[in-house]
């Protein structure tokens, strides 16, 4: 009856896909693409089609790809994407070739995402074995999360706005599925790359190197080793074959040798490429130095561009140290409480991330729901999931509406974007923390059925 099952939902879950694929290349050929890629909630200075087309004319003209103070990219991203903003296909529309590539990009990540998905439930169901908790739960009724995860994030309209749009999100986020899968699945190499290249493309994704220590060290799921000691003490047997495995530092070692081989790899790459514009310094000026003073205070679906704008020049430089600094406060604390479930820490770094950088868009928002899906079975009790639905969707909604009321029809004025931007700021909040709540709940009422006492859950 099982293999029925799993033949059936299998079945199902290439439907989706293919569906998925299928509505995104009818989308693909809608005139202008639909406008999706002059949207500020879906193309910013660092995603924008436009402006990735705009470096590589300045680049096929022989001057530098960050000359005309529109292109803040990677001169990777640049060499590989950017001959795709030219090329034509006859009787086709002019942006065919890139969306394809977008395409791609989304159906990868959905597969890495699903293998990823699939590592956890069995790690998830080798430590309640290893604590004698399979008798007490209900294994059957867990859900699949690999498949799950991997339809929110191809299904999700976030997801494929950003494709449609013509956004390098899509490539950005698999360069992060990238790592994580292959941190999971310790490929070692592999796992360096995709942190290399996803934090070379849009800096934030480095502190992902705090998961990916976890997870190469530990595991993708160990239960603290104190809970399976207070299990086997009240049976006074204690079975060495199913301890968990002690923090191990040699696949970390390998894996700083590997991101360290990748990073000057791609250094020497984009020297290359500028050596007669300035070199690695015009690029770190033009990409991160951009990225960390928000520069560019075009509109866009954060809170920073606001904030900048109003505030006063004399306080500009304090206030920009305090909203990165802000990001950096969170990772300890948040480590330290969540170390036994390093993806679930990645899931959060992600949102934390995509809420407080300087340039957000929806891609961003895709990556973490898509995450999210990792933890169906751990997160059923979560609050507010009815309000946080609703939420996302009105401001979905009433974005695009604002945005033209103040632009096109003059009608409003910025704070009426801003207002829908603060409302999605408050949702990933939200978000964030009734899911580490739900989490750490979900680890409490473990304790409990390991030791039967409701007052050490508090412990």
């Amino acid at each position: 009856m099982e293999k029925v099952k799993k033949k059936i939902g299998s079945f199902s879950f290439w439907n989706w896909v293919i569906a998925s694929i299928i509505f995104r290349l009818i989308l693909i050929y809608f005139p202008k693409n639909l406008n999706l890629s002059s949207r500020p909630e879906v193309s910013t200075p660092l995603t924008s089609f436009r402006r990735l087309a705009e470096g590589y004319w300045l680049k096929q003209s022989s001057m530098s790809s960050y000359a005309g103070s529109m292109y803040h990219g990677s001169p990777l991203l640049l060499s590989l994407l950017g001959p795709l903003t030219v090329k034509r296909i006859e009787g086709q529309p002019n942006h065919l070739l890139y969306s394809l590539v977008s395409v791609i990009a989304d159906v990868v990540s959905a597969m890495l995402i699903r293998a990823t998905g699939q590592n956890l439930r069995l790690a998830y169901l080798r430590s309640l074995e290893s604590l004698d908790l399979v008798k007490q739960i209900d294994v059957s009724e867990f859900l699949c999360s690999g498949d799950i995860a991997a339809l929110i994030y191809l299904c999700n309209p976030f997801t494929i706005v950003a494709c449609v749009g013509l956004s390098t999100s899509p490539i950005e986020n698999m360069a992060v599925i990238l790592c994580l899968y292959g941190a999971c699945s310790r490929l070692i190499p592999l796992a360096a790359f995709g942190w290399v290249i996803a934090t070379h493309l849009s800096l934030y994704p480095a502190i992902l190197i705090i998961p990916v220590i976890f997870l190469l060290g530990c595991g993708p799921d160990s239960p603290p080793r104190k809970l399976f000691l207070q299990r086997h003490q009240q049976k006074e047997v204690l079975n060495q074959s199913k301890l968990p495995p002690g923090f191990s530092w040699r696949p970390i070692i390998h894996f700083a040798f590997w991101a360290f081989l990748w990073s000057v790899y791609v250094l020497v790459l984009c020297g290359i490429s500028l050596k007669q514009f300035g070199g690695l310094w015009e690029m770190f000026k033009s990409t991160y130095g951009f990225i960390l003073t928000v520069e560019d205070l075009s509109p866009n679906i954060g809170v920073l561009w606001y904030f900048f704008a109003e505030v006063f020049e004399f306080f500009r430089n304090f206030f920009l140290i305090v909203f990165h600094v802000n990001i950096l406060f969170m990772i300890l604390p948040l480590a330290i409480r969540l170390r036994h479930r390093p993806c679930y820490l990645a899931f959060v770094y992600v949102a934390i991330c995509s809420m407080l950088k300087s340039y957000p868009s929806v891609g961003d928002s895709a990556l973490y729901l898509g995450l999210l899906g990792w933890f169906v079975n751990e997160l059923a009790d979560m609050q507010f999931s009815l309000f946080l639905f609703c939420g996302y969707v009105g401001v979905s909604l009433l974005s695009p509406v604002m945005h033209n009321l103040w632009i096109w029809r003059g009608t409003g004025n910025a704070n009426f974007y801003f207002t829908t931007a603060m409302v999605y700021a408050c949702l990933q909040i939200v978000l964030v923390v009734e899911g580490v709540s739900a989490m750490l709940n979900h680890d409490r009422k473990l304790r409990i059925l390991i030791t039967g006492k409701p007052q050490d859950a508090k412990s």
